[in-house]
């Protein structure tokens, strides 16, 4: 809008003729009034304060937002922080703006007026009393109104943030789910929508999405779900179960909810869920939480396959999800089992090493030394050195030791250096350019 005047008038500036008849030369003004005190540019949304002074909302939200809670231009203590849309000036300036379309000025879009605390608060004490009162309709309504509120604009989504909405939408969600999942199926997934933009959730709203009832729901959505439902709930699950590990532990019992989060891996639906998938699988699988029975069962559903031909060609958090769900597998015999068996395992574990982010190398060198050093005495072991070798792991830990690395990486590589130099007269290769573009820590 200002741009194009602006560029037209240093093209007149540079001799370039502009064909714009009798008013060819003549200079643009922008009255003062229309202009923000703080940006100094044209208001497009116009908002006065209690000392009567009139900013474009942007600039005084990011001058609230700082912590701020004065007036920029007399210094005065604002008695509300709440602006007030100034409607004559807006109205004032679109006609400007259709006056001097000539000159290259668009007219600026009537704004949106964002939503207030008091009118979240209210839609908030309406959801919480249709919930108790299990009005499937009214809340449905409801929480609808409230997300289409949260996607119109990023002030709108803090405000209700700001506003302990995930817990509230977290109890309703709770309620509904005690008492029928295929009844309350529209609300609850609208529910669970609306939460996905409201993440991460405080610790009150994660308490009612702990329960019992509440984890039976969303494994039904992971299973039952259309793909929306499925990805909501596998979101909300990353977030619910991240700290909790008897919440792990009863959302692995339900029945097929493994199964439905590995089916999330093996035909994804978005980049996203997938993740969120493999962040439940690793809470489950982790070192904090061991159950080789749980463990067994995802080597069981071809979890070690779908983890390796991930590793192969994937972008960075990917691969370390991925890596770290691997790490947490190969804690159990099973797990090293399936890994020992199958033909990725060494090229791609070795490739990542220095190739990925530095969490990566750590889980790559987790998983070499346990299916090496660990197992040592095991005949597969002997194997997989073999191969180590051949695709350069030798090399690769020299040089990840060389470039530094965590305490804890340090010493299983060292380990793994011990063992694999033993096998050395065997056989060797290394790709040198694997080393081609990297570069120190230090």
């Amino acid at each position: 809008m200002i741009s194009s005047w602006r560029r037209r008038r240093a093209d007149r500036r540079a001799g370039k003729e502009q064909p714009w008849g009798e008013n060819r030369d003549m200079e643009l003004t922008i009255p003062g009034h229309f202009r923000c005190p703080i940006s100094l540019d044209l208001m497009k949304d116009p908002v006065t304060f209690s000392t009567g002074i009139t900013y474009d909302r942007e600039s005084i939200e990011t001058w609230l937002e700082a912590g701020n809670q004065t007036c920029p231009i007399t210094n005065q203590e604002l008695k509300s922080l709440e602006p007030i849309p100034n409607h004559a000036i807006r109205k004032m300036i679109q006609d400007w703006c259709v006056e001097n379309g000539s000159h290259g000025i668009e007219r600026i879009p009537t704004p949106r007026i964002p939503v207030t605390s008091a009118q979240v608060s209210e839609l908030l004490r309406k959801i919480t009393m249709a919930s108790e009162l299990e009005d499937q309709a009214g809340c449905l309504k409801l929480v609808t109104k409230l997300k289409a509120l949260a996607k119109e604009s990023d002030r709108n989504k803090r405000c209700i943030v700001a506003n302990t909405t995930g817990s509230v939408l977290s109890a309703a969600f709770d309620i509904f789910s005690k008492v029928s999942f295929d009844r309350n199926a529209a609300v609850l997934e609208e529910i669970l929508s609306t939460l996905a933009l409201l993440f991460p959730l405080d610790r009150e709203a994660k308490s009612y999405l702990q329960s019992s009832a509440s984890l039976h729901c969303m494994a039904w959505f992971l299973k039952c779900g259309d793909l929306s439902g499925r990805r909501n709930s596998v979101l909300a699950l990353k977030d619910v179960l991240s700290l909790d590990e008897s919440r792990v532990e009863s959302f692995s019992k339900i029945e097929g909810a493994l199964e439905a989060l590995v089916k999330l891996i093996k035909e994804p639906i978005c980049p996203t869920a997938t993740k969120a998938s493999l962040m439940v699988i690793y809470h489950m699988v982790s070192r904090s939480f061991p159950n080789e029975a749980i463990i067994e069962r995802f080597v069981d559903m071809g979890l070690v396959s779908l983890l390796l031909e991930l590793l192969v060609d994937n972008e960075r958090s990917m691969c370390e999800k991925a890596e770290g769900v691997l790490d947490g597998i190969c804690s159990s015999e099973q797990g090293i089992e399936k890994a020992y068996n199958h033909a990725l395992t060494m090229p791609v574990l070795v490739k990542k090493i220095l190739r990925v982010s530095d969490l990566a190398t750590e889980f790559s060198v987790s998983i070499l030394w346990k299916l090496i050093c660990k197992n040592e005495k095991r005949e597969e072991a002997s194997v997989v050195v073999v191969e180590a070798l051949q695709v350069g792991a030798f090399q690769k830990l020299l040089l990840l030791l060389q470039v530094g690395c965590a305490d804890r990486t340090k010493e299983k590589a060292t380990e793994l250096l011990k063992l694999l130099n033993l096998h050395r007269d065997r056989l060797e290769c290394v790709e040198s350019m694997d080393f081609k573009n990297l570069k120190r820590h230090f």
